[in-house]
């Protein structure tokens, strides 16, 4: 029954693969299918949901400790200087400042060849200059005023086609471009593609620099006990905080261990260990005290995190009968003032069929804060894009936007050349477009009469977030009959706590109540991977399936020793166990797990492997409903239809919040988020949540859920594909197609702001 193998596990994470090796499991389980289930699929509430209603949940910015210090950093004021001298010794002199790191006292730490915590070369406004550590986040604040720093201030660039150009400001010896050039992607012959094309669209794109800005900002409390460290930390991943603090202080991980119970959100730019954990470490084992740091709303809008811009030269080519026979794109964006990626071409890759496809991409540094993933990277920006060039391709040809998608409907994944697992897009675009009323769209754009102009728009979606192991789950049952799931995942407002104890519940066919979940703790569960790429549930349901599924044989097993049967003899159901024929003979789990005496039995369930041959895939389609006030300029958004292939749901009502929040988060990107700096200064002017925009419940629109699949059964023996990256891909260019099919103008630049659509109507 509990057969595993270890292969080499590849599966994609956050728009790139992840590649190691992993044990899993070779047990084969019915296909759920094939029979009705009684709790996975149905709209079970919250676990956690009394915890968090009632403030009683602790969340890592909660934790207190005894004797606790806090800690504040010093930031650089500047886009670009370097540290001339720095001199603490007034600061040291507060009574409660504890310990300060600067660059000269800190331990010389290395991460890829480059500093990790501090660099005298600061390199936009945020960067790191000293770490303080006092009795209070008052006295440190104070302390932080009194460090006195001379800088040598450096010429700066914040603009990605500034920085690209010869004689820009570099920011490092080999230049502004990551890499020095381009990535490029090919497949077939593109010239000759545009060549057989009839129509040929060709327009530039923009997006801007959007801020993860989560309720709870970016914190840790650090303890020291002995050489054993632990970490409470509002992070996505346990797992990788743990191995990065480890490999940074030079410790084994097994003395290190990071814990987190609840997350006020993330999004992406909590997939690592950040500077500020490591400098709490350091100043922690230094005073001998535990040290918490929390971010300030302005550090969050400077420092942890942003999805990069882009600007997007797209063109493309297509027959008179709605073939796509050639696509092209040119594109830049800012990486911010460190290494990360910037890249968005897998849209226009991936989600249509054509045979010629060439894509360049520059990655650019310049002086602002780094790009973290950040929910569906590149993909956000890419389908803006994309899917303006499809409707304007689709128009230019005198078709239908969306029988033109139809038309360049693929079963395959044009990239590896593979079948999808399964891909049920069409059944999507169907029920979709009759609920949005698409025959009823004003034809042509911009016809509807009077000041206000109704609109209707579309994009299509794909994703990765099928997952793959490494993901493990360990099942305990109690003497009560009760059962705990002990998983290495992390529930990020998800509802992972309750899709988990809902697998659990269906095989082993006891109530809810009785199933408890531990996540989050690196020092007592076993490994699962961190919690973004939509590849939580796809990775970590299979796993409690395995161990629960494993659990059921050990009772049947228990079951026939006691009551001298064979297993074949048996049959479970509800909880309980029976004998077949006339004089029925039962036990129940209780009773099973009380003649164990004090033995606990104890399951580790493991994630299978990804099907060999495919590509795993999730797949989705948005129509959006606008009005926009043409004398004002103002869009409002008044129904969003979604449905999705996503595999299988486990709980309805936790997959609609996801969609709802991933749609309202698409709204945002397209009518109100953006980073402004100020070209002159480099400074960011749009620090707080008064500044910088975010969408509020008066602009959320009406959202029509329909889910198309159910599970896929060829990926894992739960089905479950991700959706926290799908629910807002498409949002924002179903958004901007509908603009312009209300007013006729499109806008080309997000987000999508009065000034912008009046401008466009004047011209």
């Amino acid at each position: 029954m509990a057969d595993s193998k270890i292969i080499k596990s590849k599966y994609f994470f956050e728009e790139d693969f992840t590649e190691e090796l992993a044990e899993v499991s070779a047990n084969k389980y019915a296909d759920w299918n094939k029979k009705e289930l009684k709790v996975v699929g149905k709209p079970v509430s919250r676990v956690d949901g009394y915890d968090k209603v009632s403030g009683s949940a602790v969340f890592t910015f909660d934790v207190i400790l005894p004797n606790m210090a806090h800690a504040k950093t010093l930031r650089c004021p500047h886009p670009h200087a370097k540290i001339k001298r720095i001199n603490t010794k007034k600061a040291e002199k507060i009574p409660g400042v504890l310990g300060i790191l600067t660059y000269e006292n800190a331990p010389k730490i290395s991460w890829y060849g480059k500093s990790f915590l501090f660099d005298p070369h600061l390199r936009y406004e945020g960067d790191e200059v000293a770490f303080v550590a006092a009795e209070n986040e008052r006295i440190a604040e104070q302390a932080l005023k009194l460090i006195e720093v001379d800088y040598e201030i450096l010429p700066f660039v914040t603009d990605a086609a500034e920085a690209m150009k010869k004689d820009a400001p570099k920011l490092y010896d080999d230049g502004n471009i990551r890499g020095g050039k381009p990535s490029v992607y090919e497949r077939g012959d593109i010239d000759k593609g545009f060549e057989e094309a009839s129509a040929v669209a060709e327009q530039t794109y923009k997006t801007q620099v959007e801020i993860h800005n989560p309720t709870e900002p970016h914190c840790s409390v650090v303890n020291w006990d002995g050489d054993y460290l632990t970490i409470w930390d509002s992070t996505q991943g346990v797992f990788s905080v743990r191995d990065r603090v480890a490999d940074v202080l030079k410790l084994p991980a097994s003395r290190v261990r990071v814990i987190k119970k609840y997350m006020g959100g993330a999004f992406g730019a909590k997939l690592e260990a950040g500077k500020y954990t490591v400098m709490a470490a350091l100043l922690a084992r230094k005073i001998g005290r535990p040290v918490r740091i929390a971010l300030d709303r302005r550090e969050m809008n400077l420092s942890v995190g942003n999805r990069p811009d882009s600007v997007q030269k797209l063109k493309g080519g297509a027959t008179k009968d709605g073939r796509l026979t050639a696509l092209y794109q040119y594109s830049y964006g800012a990486a911010g003032a460190h290494p990360a990626g910037a890249g968005c071409s897998w849209a226009l890759r991936t989600m249509y069929l054509c045979p010629n496809v060439k894509t360049e991409e520059y990655t650019v540094y310049i002086n602002a804060g780094r790009a973290r993933p950040f929910r569906a990277p590149g993909h956000v920006q890419g389908f803006f894009a994309l899917e303006a060039l499809i409707d304007e391709l689709a128009e230019k040809i005198g078709m239908d936007p969306l029988e033109f998608r139809i038309k360049n409907h693929t079963d395959r994944d044009q990239v590896f050349d593979a079948p999808y697992t399964s891909k049920l897009l069409l059944d999507a675009y169907r029920v979709a477009a009759e609920a949005i009323g698409w025959k009823n769209r004003p034809q042509p754009a911009g016809s509807d009469a009077g000041p206000l102009k109704r609109g209707i728009g579309m994009s299509s979606q794909i994703w990765w977030g099928g997952g793959g192991p490494p993901a493990y789950a360990t099942l305990k049952l109690n003497r009560d009959g009760s059962v705990r799931i002990i998983a290495g995942s992390q529930d990020i407002g998800t509802g992972t706590y309750t899709i988990l104890a809902q697998v659990a519940s269906e095989v082993l066919e006891i109530p809810m109540e009785k199933v408890e979940v531990l996540l989050g703790d690196t020092a007592v569960a076993p490994y699962c991977g961190s919690s973004g790429g939509s590849t939580t549930a796809p990775s970590v349901s299979p796993a409690v399936r395995d161990a629960a599924e494993q659990m059921k044989a050990k009772l049947l097993s228990g079951a026939a020793a006691h009551l001298n049967v064979s297993e074949s003899q048996l049959v479970y159901r509800n909880g309980v166990i029976h004998t077949k024929g006339k004089n029925k003979k039962s036990m129940t789990i209780r009773e099973i797990a009380r003649k164990m005496g004090e033995r606990v039995l104890v399951t580790t369930g493991k994630r299978e492997a990804n099907p060999d041959g495919y590509a795993i895939n999730s797949f989705g389609v948005q129509f959006a409903e606008v009005e926009v006030d043409t004398e004002t300029g103002k869009v409002s958004v008044k129904k969003i239809v979604a449905a999705y292939d996503i595999g299988r749901v486990l709980n309805p009502k936790t997959l609609e919040n996801q969609i709802h929040g991933g749609i309202i988060q698409g709204l945002g990107f397209a009518l109100f988020e953006e980073r402004i700096i100020d070209r002159n200064t480099g400074k960011v002017l749009t620090t707080n949540l008064h500044d910088y925009k975010l969408p509020t419940v008066k602009d959320t629109p009406q959202i029509d859920i329909r889910i198309v699949s159910k599970g896929d059964s060829k990926i894992s023996n739960t089905g479950v594909k991700g959706v926290g990256e799908p629910a807002m891909i498409p949002t924002p260019a179903a958004i901007g197609n509908a603009v312009y099919n209300a007013i006729g103008k499109r806008i080309k630049s997000l987000p999508i702001t009065p000034d912008k659509v009046l401008t466009a109507l004047q011209s």
